[in-house]
């Protein structure tokens, strides 16, 4: 039976998910980066020690034949599909979703933390067929506020093309601000 491993390192949470193809049974694993009180977020040097000491703690909570009946790992290793995209939170998730993969025998698929929302956002909705078409998108995130044209992915295109986007303060900062506020 097809079982699918994915990781995901962002910089405020550690997450990996078990999908059985053939059950179509999702479990997901997730913990939040400790963030200490009066703090306005995280270091990236901070959050890339976290994510190592939670994905020890994660991989341990999956299922024993997990490994076994893996048929392919994927992992976000950048928040973007554009050129210079990159955070070194996602680094430990990368490294582990590799090794992983490499011990299981199957590829390891590197993908985004946008693509990540996108799938996620289409599955919670049951609406994975959208997938097979173009559609638009909204992607909210800390930082990135962006209407996408989205594509099916064929081979080295992403599939993602931003068509509008803020030029100031993006929706995440927003809620951010107030926040500390």
């Amino acid at each position: 039976m097809p079982t699918y491993l994915g990781v995901d390192t962002s910089h405020y949470t550690t997450s990996l998910a078990v999908y059985d193809e053939q059950g179509g049974e999702l479990s997901s694993y997730r913990l939040l980066l400790p963030v200490k009180d009066g703090e306005r977020g995280l270091r990236q040097s901070d959050a890339v020690f976290h994510h190592v000491r939670q994905l020890e703690q994660l991989v341990g909570e999956l299922p024993e034949d997990a490994f076994r009946r893996l048929s392919a790992v994927a992992v976000s290793t950048r928040p973007r599909e554009v050129e210079g995209s990159y955070m070194p939170c996602f680094l430990p998730g990368k490294t582990v979703a590799a090794a992983v993969a490499k011990a299981a025998g199957v590829r390891c698929y590197e993908t985004t933390h946008q693509w990540g929302h996108l799938l996620a956002a289409a599955y919670s909705a049951g609406r994975i067929d959208l997938l097979e078409a173009p559609f638009l998108a909204f992607h909210l995130s800390g930082g990135t506020t962006e209407l996408l044209l989205c594509r099916p992915r064929t081979g080295e295109d992403p599939g993602l093309t931003p068509i509008g986007k803020t030029l100031d303060l993006h929706a995440g900062q927003l809620i951010d601000r107030v926040g500390v506020l």
